[in-house]
């Protein structure tokens, strides 16, 4: 049997390379996700079926990471005759699944450290309904044409190898080293120490989600290449050919996303394992184990099969739950769920921006759920509050996929459920009849879901400005992680490891519980964070307050983010803090420092009616440092050798002698500084549309800034009510070191403009 069916190591490496390159044709993005060494550690892969393509996927992935060979279960109509086709498969190291002796060659393979790989639905569940009216996991069987419950082969190849592995452990501690060397030769292992070391290791399933994102019902120029080759293709082939066509040829994101490990011993109660080590006791070699008769021979074993069958089933329906509740979510599950929740509440019209709005505060009570696997999109900020916006691109394709399978209708902003979307579709025709159902029926298991789209639909209705602004500053709190584990890759160790910050590097907010009218934004400098502003901040919250303090793109993260961000970046930062700011107070006075200055003034050049003034700190507009009139040049020298070469530049980054190294990058990227001369540029074009009261603070010995950027400030900005206090300092800190009571004046003015707004 083994010989019969024994892959072929030199073919399965060459179909991996042949794949390799594949892969820069097909526009699917591959994603494995795992904790450390579930693929080393794991014995057998369980996987969802959707998609016939995907069936060998699995197995290239464990193969790049660990090196191991996989064995698959197939078909046993592709092996009814030899074929230069069946011979690949089983090259490849695939068996029929009718074959009387599967699970113990299964079992064998797994002993000699290959991988299993098996999809226990048994076919591709196109609607990805795998819960029953009941709540339980089932699935539609084509053959029969009703549900069935999922196949349990998996359990039994587990469970029945854990017998094994006793049995093995039995001998051993009972000198039984004939056996032992009878067992190892009949295995094709090379020694009886190897067999040992395999019997200590638990038997390990690895359930795992495969989810693909986005599902297009398009035709495609597969489906049409078809139609020339063959008269007639069958509607399931002319499906299949559209749908899995549009997975692989259009960019499409595939996770694989592994679940926790099950070891099948460590879910036995306490009489399992007294059946375990009864039945392991005398057990005469590998394939008895899989033999129904065997535990059929004795009362006492018959009894212990009972167990076993009870241990199965709960072991299989262990796996199948935490395969479907490994799915990864996305935007086109949440509209799918919320699009139906709604149309069940009979709410069958609705406008776009609602539907956007849902899906975001649904999205919000998801995020809470560590649990539930969001799709990078979802934990992305930069990408997921577009749903707040004008335009949000992924829900756009959804309802767009959605207007072409004729399941809703859109006339401008109002969208209509159609009749279709309710209605029940042929299995082989659901995933381009209604790919809404689709998505729904896959975040089905996830409970979760569910709940987050209910409360969002409660709570949308009447959604306060308070509740958006709570949500869109955790969406800040989201950005940081996001931002600082996108630049904590390998290639940006070596400049990360010279950054010496320990402070907080998290924006802020601080709500008195008895609040003043005006509220407080303080926007920090360039290469610094919030914790640069936090001692000012806790000042003002302590005077009553309402205070956030801004982070600006790129800051409190790694060199390298800031080496990717334009200084209109930054002034979105200061914007977005400033929209959220005004939902828990009138007006706002706005403190900047340095950098964070210079925003300020481009801010308050637009003149925002809750604006109540302005406090800029050592603005930076002229520097100290000549040499800066040369970062355009150098700026430019390095964008050339970057478009030459494909490198770094000649001087990506420069040290920063700073004075809080506790808070401030060491390393300066050139395109932050030439960004900030951009910056400088653009402020002084708008300093005549100031018009806001206005207190400029400057030390008189700045090392860093001219002062004489306070004075054209002064000079040129248009408010009646205006100021310029000088602070005696040789230090460019002054907000932070609160020198000379710059911390005073900064709260004299906001009282005094408080006072003025009340």
């Amino acid at each position: 049997m083994t010989r019969d069916f024994d892959l072929d190591e030199k073919v399965y490496s060459r179909c991996v390379r042949i794949f390799d390159h594949a892969k820069s044709i097909l526009k699917v993005r591959i994603r494995m996700h795992q904790e450390a060494r579930q693929l080393h550690d794991g014995d057998i892969f369980l996987f969802n079926h959707f998609a016939r393509a995907e069936t060998f996927i699995p197995q290239y992935c464990i193969y790049q990471e660990t090196g191991a060979l996989c064995r698959s279960i197939a078909s046993g109509e592709f092996f009814k005759s030899s074929t230069p086709f069946t011979r690949l498969l089983q090259n490849l190291g695939a068996v029929p699944n009718d074959d009387p002796k599967l699970l113990p060659l299964l079992a064998s393979d797994i002993l000699k450290g290959r991988k299993i790989i098996i999809f226990p639905e048994g076919g591709m569940v196109k609607d990805r309904q795998v819960v029953d009216e009941e709540g339980h996991f089932s699935v539609y069987s084509r053959s029969s044409g009703t549900r069935r419950k999922h196949h349990s082969g998996a359990a039994r190849l587990a469970i029945g190898l854990q017998l094994f592995k006793l049995a093995v452990l039995h001998k051993a501690r009972h000198d039984r080293h004939h056996d032992l060397e009878k067992w190892a030769e009949q295995l094709g292992l090379p020694t009886v120490e190897i067999l040992l070391e395999q019997a200590r290791k638990p038997v390990t399933i690895v359930p795992a989600n495969i989810t693909f994102y986005p599902l297009r019902a398009q035709d495609n120029f597969l489906r049409r290449g078809a139609d020339l080759v063959f008269e007639k293709l069958s509607p399931r082939a002319i499906e299949e050919l559209i749908v899995e066509g549009n997975l692989f040829f259009k960019a499409t994101d595939m996770d694989i996303r592994c679940g926790d490990p099950i070891r099948p011993q460590d879910l036995w109660p306490w009489w399992g394992r007294q059946v375990a080590n009864y039945v392991a006791g005398d057990l005469p070699d590998l394939e008895t184990i899989f033999a129904p008769q065997y535990l059929l021979e004795n009362p006492l074993r018959e009894l212990a099969a009972k167990g076993l069958h009870r241990s199965i089933d709960t072991l299989r329906d262990r796996y199948m739950r935490d395969i479907y509740r490994s799915v990864t979510v996305n935007l086109s599950h949440l509209a799918a769920s919320t699009i139906l929740q709604m149309s069940a509440q009979g709410t069958r019209e609705f406008s776009r921006r609602y539907l956007a709005k849902v899906i975001y505060v649904a999205l919000k009570h998801l995020q809470t759920h560590t649990e539930v696997h969001l799709h990078r999109s979802l934990i992305n900020p930069n990408l997921y509050r577009r749903l707040l916006g004008e335009a949000a691109p992924d829900l756009e394709e959804f309802l767009e996929t959605a207007v072409t399978a004729q399941l809703l209708m859109i006339h401008g902003d109002r969208i209509v459920c159609l009749d279709k979307l309710n209605q029940d579709h042929a299995f082989d025709q659901v995933r381009l009849e209604n790919p809404v159902e689709v998505y729904a029926n896959e975040v089905a298991p996830v409970t979760q879901v569910g709940n987050a789209v209910a409360a969002a639909l409660e709570e949308s209705p009447s959604l306060s400005a308070r509740a958006v602004a709570r949500y869109a500053f955790a969406d800040e709190l989201c950005v940081l992680d996001w931002d600082r584990r996108l630049f904590s890759q390998a290639k940006h160790h070596q400049i990360n490891a010279q950054e010496t910050a320990t402070a907080d590097p998290a924006p802020y907010l601080l709500l008195p519980a008895a609040p003043l009218e005006m509220g407080v934004l303080l926007v920090h400098g360039f290469l610094a964070a919030p914790a640069e502003t936090r001692p000012l901040g806790e000042a003002l919250y302590a005077a009553g307050y309402p205070v956030l303090g801004v982070r600006l793109k790129g800051h409190g993260t790694s060199p390298w983010d800031l080496r990717e961000r334009a200084w209109r970046d930054w002034q979105q930062s200061l914007e977005r803090g400033f929209d959220i700011l005004r939902a828990y107070c009138a007006k706002i006075c706005v403190v900047g420092f340095s950098t964070g200055g210079t925003l300020t003034l481009l801010h308050a050049a637009q003149a925002p009616a809750d604006l109540a003034g302005i406090v800029v700190l050592a603005p930076s507009i002229h520097f100290k440092n000549q040499n800066m009139r040369f970062v355009p040049l150098l700026h430019g020298a390095n964008q050339l050798v970057e478009w030459v070469t494909n490198q770094e530049g000649i001087l990506p980054f420069r040290p920063n002698n700073t004075e809080h190294p506790d808070i401030n990058y060491r390393n300066m990227p050139t395109k932050g500084l030439y960004e900030l001369t951009r910056m400088s540029t653009a402020v002084k074009e708008v300093l005549p549309a100031i018009t806001c009261p206005a207190l400029i603070i400057q030390g008189n010995a700045d090392p860093v800034v001219d002062p004489s950027s306070a004075e054209l400030v002064f000079e040129k900005i248009a408010s009646a009510d205006k100021r310029l206090a000088w602070v005696d300092s040789k230090r460019h800190g002054i907000l932070y070191e609160n020198i000379d009571g710059t911390h005073q004046l900064a709260l004299d003015f906001v009282a005094r403009m408080a006072a003025t707004q009340g």
